[in-house]
Formats: C-alpha cells, structure tokens, sequence
C-alpha cells in the first residue's frame, strides 16, 4: 500500500506544481536587510496545493526598485537579480506543462514524477527566494556602530 500512495503522491505533487508562481517582496522598511519572498495567491487561484519551496520554471520574480532577489536551491545561490523589473526563472530543475516545449515538458515532468517517487512521494529539492534591501542604510557610518538595529525576516 506504501508504495501505491507514494505513486499517487508523486503524481499528484508534480501536477500541483506545473502552475507559474509570480513572486514579490513588499516595501522594505529602512531596519529590514532581508526578507523571504512570497508567492502572490488569492482566492481565485487553482494554485492551492503546490508545494511551498519549489519555484516552477517560467514562473516571475518581481524585483523592485531598492531591491535585490536571490534564488537559492539546496542551499546554493543559483542566480540574483538586482535589477528592478521581472524576471522569468527558468533552470530546468522544475519542468512545467505551461513553459517550453510541450513534447520536452511531457518527458521532464514523468522524470521529476519518478524521482519523487523515490521520495516517498515528496520534492527532493528546496527553493527559495530572499530579497534584499540595497537602499541607502541612514546612520550607518564606517566605523561607528549604527543607531539603528537592522533585522532580518
């Protein structure tokens, strides 16, 4: 029975995350040097059971103005964006029926749904988005401590 629900499990996680994600980092206050990114969903998005740390490919990352993105997978920083604008990200670890080349796409997404499987059903793999702040910091002067304690969320 084990083995018929990571089946199903890796079949059914692929397929909620074939959806492109748009990405966004609200505004920066000046005390916040770096926060997570989060995807944009409301009540009208089919999009509700994608898995939380896999960015899909040609899914958008809104970068704005004072604002730096960087997509981390495994740990590893895989790309940065510094430029205010959209960016599409596409590396080819995450396939989707909705980008590229469909008959490509159909083969990819059997792939990544065996490699689930092996698993037990779940993504092996963890991508993130942090945004960081490349706003001028007031009161920070070389050599004195700053006035103002940055955070990081």
């Amino acid at each position: 029975m084990g083995l018929i629900r990571a089946a199903m499990g890796a079949a059914g996680g692929v397929m909620a995350d074939q959806w492109k994600e748009y990405f966004y980092c609200e505004a920066m206050p000046a005390d916040l040097l770096a926060t997570r990114g989060w995807k944009r969903q409301s009540g009208r998005s089919a999009n509700t059971k994608g898995s939380d740390n896999i960015i899909t490919n040609g899914s958008i990352v809104a970068v704005a103005d004072g604002q730096c993105a960087m997509i981390v997978e495994q740990g590893k920083v895989v790309d940065i964006c510094a430029e205010p604008g959209e960016y599409t990200y596409d590396t080819g670890s995450a396939p989707s029926l909705f980008s590229g080349d469909l008959s490509d796409s159909i083969g990819a997404v059997f792939q990544n749904i065996g490699k689930r499987f092996t698993f037990g059903g779940e993504a092996p793999m963890d991508q993130r988005i942090y945004y960081f702040n490349t706003k001028e910091l007031v009161g920070n002067k070389y050599g004195t401590p700053s006035p103002v304690p940055f955070r990081v969320v």
